[in-house]
């Protein structure tokens, strides 16, 4: 977040040998005393410019790693563990998504939306199966596993890669400009912004989980999409950093994943931005 700096309420100006202060009066200083004034000035106002590129930017991952997940399924925190370790890793952007198709059993997760349960359901398809299940992870948007296998979750990552480097720059705190430079032999891909919490915890009541205090990390808001990335122009997007956040969020991932057909097709590249 910016910082607002603000003079001390007793100095108004430094000029020609004196402060001048709110009642007028005249107050001579020494050299060295107007030095380490102006140094303090120019130090405070550096913090400030600096503070104003306080986001923190990932925009060289190996990796995208997507878990569908949900508060009612019994072997999910496992899973959420595994993801919030992820998450910490500058290689990995990390993603929960909570579905609602557990919330039979007793217990409606808090963090599930429609739309998370749509992407499931398009990645299932995409693979060829209408089969869905908690929890699930993808990396990259091409290989699926049960994401409490931890072993077989580790072993994905130290094989990923993605295909587009992609270059996220502060403009300012309030815009981020996205360029991805175009690569012939890759299909044109959808630019996804993904809206995320950092994290949460839940007592959670009823259901298979009841009794439990769970921990999430990277939750997703919402997906949508801000653009298109062609293979033989590439793309430059600028993205308003308040509006892509709004009040609540604590970070965004903007993804270019290949369309296939209507269904989602594999990640291509990736950044995510956080203040």
């Amino acid at each position: 977040m910016g910082v607002t700096v603000r003079s001390s309420p007793r100095i108004e100006w430094l000029h020609a040998g004196f402060i001048l202060t709110k009642n007028a009066m005249r107050v001579p200083v020494s050299q060295s005393a107007r030095l380490v004034l102006r140094l303090y000035l120019a130090a405070m106002t550096c913090l400030a410019a600096g503070a104003a590129y306080s986001l923190e930017i990932r925009d060289r991952p190996n990796a995208v790693v997507e878990l569908f997940t949900s508060q009612g399924c019994p072997p999910c925190p496992a899973a959420d563990q595994l993801l919030s370790r992820m998450s910490d890793e500058k290689n990995v952007i990390a993603l929960a998504y909570h579905v609602n198709y557990w919330d039979y059993t007793g217990w409606a997760d808090t963090f599930a939306i429609s739309a998370n349960g749509e992407l499931q359901k398009a990645y299932a398809s995409a693979s060829g199966t209408n089969r869905l299940y908690t929890p699930q992870m993808i990396v990259n948007g091409a290989r699926s596993m049960a994401g409490s296998n931890a072993e077989e979750v580790l072993d994905a990552l130290a094989e990923a890669d993605l295909a587009l480097s992609m270059d996220v720059e502060a403009e300012s705190q309030d815009v981020v400009i996205l360029r991805a430079g175009p690569r012939s032999g890759l299909g044109a891909a959808v630019v996804w912004l993904v809206a995320f919490r950092n994290s949460a915890e839940v007592e959670v009541t009823g259901g298979d989980n009841m009794g439990q205090r769970l921990s999430y990390s990277h939750i997703v808001t919402s997906r949508q999409p801000v653009g298109m990335w062609d293979p033989s122009s590439g793309a430059e997007i600028r993205i308003p950093v308040p509006e892509a956040l709004g009040p609540d969020n604590d970070g965004f991932a903007l993804i270019i994943q290949e369309k296939n057909g209507a269904l989602p097709g594999r990640i291509l590249g990736a950044a995510a931005v956080m203040r």
